[in-house]
């Protein structure tokens, strides 16, 4: 595949994972929570450099887009961490602990909880989360990504 193309790959498999996100949100009623924002920006950014890469004939361009990649897919394992409990989240996205906490402490904990929290799992498929198959297919993107950045600048 030329370079073009596997750029082009790239930026749409970034663009298929952002419209897969929104699908889940306003189709299927599964609001985000703070990590899974964090999640879309990336792919935004790799859908930009995907068009830039395809207008300027530059091997960096495609170096940022594996980065975006790498980036997404990074915050996807660390919300997978998060919703495994082998590390706690943000603590304005997760339950966070109640060991020590006085009964007012509590409350407040309770009125301040976010109302999508990082650390629930909404949906899985094959006992995998949609952070975890956004790290999964994120690294792929980046492999292809990379694959471009090694590609002749010549062979558009």
């Amino acid at each position: 595949m030329t370079r073009r193309g596997l750029i082009a790959l790239a930026a749409s498999g970034s663009a298929a994972l952002l419209l897969g996100a929104l699908a889940f949100q306003y189709w299927g009623g599964l609001a985000p929570c703070k990590l899974c924002i964090w999640q879309r920006w990336p792919h935004g950014a790799a859908i930009l450099i995907g068009l830039v890469g395809l207008i300027l004939p530059l091997r960096w361009i495609a170096g940022l887009g594996a980065l975006a990649a790498l980036s997404t897919a990074g915050v996807g394992l660390y919300h997978v961490g998060v919703e495994q409990g082998w590390w706690e989240g943000p603590t304005t996205c997760t339950s966070g602990s109640v060991t020590g906490l006085s009964t007012q402490d509590l409350m407040a904990q309770i009125m301040t909880a976010p109302l999508v929290r990082c650390d629930d799992i909404a949906w899985s498929m094959a006992g995998i989360s949609m952070a975890g198959w956004n790290a999964i297919l994120s690294l792929g993107l980046a492999a292809i990504w990379i694959a471009a950045a090694l590609r002749q600048v010549s062979s558009k």
